[in-house]
């Protein structure tokens, strides 16, 4: 019973489901679809309910939800994505990583889908480009070819003597990271320790391995595999007393070192507004797939004190927030 109360109390269910049939007919149903765990997107559900707060759709006043949750489970994406076809949705957004939006593009080829993911959508099949999607899907991406590079540099600067920087990721990225890395690696000097991981034993080893091999400083893919499981990798970094670099601010909330990347609770809110816009009758065909413009660097200041760092005066004027 916990688990339906969270999300009876996450997304006013109790609200939403009062009243007479005629209404409930009357009022659009959106879909969401989120690969995360319920703690996790909290904060991206909100944002998104936000968004659509701005185009005019306030639960459960002109709008009702259907939230649905993997936990981690993306085997079950496709699944859930049939459930929401079944309470016939008039929008679905998906939010933390592409598998969501392509089991939500597996299921229909007419309902809109708004999508918010860390990877190139043209590569991943969703859209046929960025500008005209073409089809019944768009949304947020945060892909941007200089955040990796920037995110090895800074790393760089906030652990000058290391030698060697680890590369943790995920056989479901579909970006060209690994290319990305070395090249970055070759720029700045530094030997590139590379480990690939699809479970948390996987994740335990990588740790081990880049103990064993001198590694004080870690790049961890923005795969959502990685992101959902940040405490872990927190932990073994404190443990290895290895700083570790992220792209979204939550994960150095939680622990780890750094990030610098986009705002991914405002990118939910974005979906939220396309999907309102949607409602209102926009076609996802003529909405551009959105790109970040801006990107935030945030320092956790206690870990770097925790690793022995001094983080230079310049990376912290011009962070964006730093964490005591």
């Amino acid at each position: 019973m916990r688990r339906r109360e969270f999300i009876a109390g996450l997304v006013g269910l109790a609200a939403s489901t009062t009243g007479a049939g005629a209404q409930r007919t009357e009022t659009p149903r959106i879909g969401y679809l989120t690969s995360l765990p319920l703690d996790t997107d909290a904060s991206r559900f909100a944002a998104f309910r936000r968004g659509l707060g701005e185009i005019g759709y306030v639960e459960p006043h002109n709008v009702t939800i259907e939230y649905r949750s993997a936990e981690n489970q993306s085997e079950r994406l496709g699944e859930l994505a049939a459930e929401l076809i079944q309470r016939r949705v008039a929008v679905i957004a998906t939010i933390g990583g592409y598998p969501a939006a392509l089991a939500a593009k597996a299921i229909t080829t007419t309902i809109p889908v708004v999508f918010q993911i860390g990877a190139d959508p043209v590569k991943a099949g969703l859209v046929v480009s960025l500008n005209r999607p073409g089809g019944n899907l768009t949304g947020m991406t945060n892909i941007n070819p200089e955040i990796l590079p920037k995110r090895f540099q800074l790393l760089c600067e906030l652990v000058p003597l290391s030698t060697a920087v680890g590369w943790l990721w995920h056989p479901q990225d579909i970006d060209n990271s690994d290319s990305v890395i070395e090249a970055a690696g070759r720029t700045f000097g530094r030997q590139v320790v590379s480990h690939r991981a699809t479970d948390e034993s996987d994740i335990d080893s990588a740790f081990d391995t880049f103990g064993r091999r001198g590694v004080k400083a870690v790049l961890v893919s923005a795969n959502p595999f990685f992101n959902a499981r940040t405490s872990q990798i927190v932990a073994l970094a404190s443990r290895q007393q290895i700083a570790t670099s992220h792209e979204f601010s939550q994960s150095v909330v939680a622990g780890g070192l750094m990030s610098y990347g986009s705002n991914i609770v405002d990118q939910c809110r974005e979906v939220g507004v396309y999907a309102g816009r949607i409602l209102k009758g926009e076609k996802p065909a003529d909405l551009p797939v959105l790109q970040p413009t801006k990107f935030e660097l945030v320092i956790n200041l206690k870990t770097a004190k925790t690793l022995g760092l001094t983080v230079p005066e310049t990376l912290l004027a011009t962070a964006d927030e730093v964490i005591q």
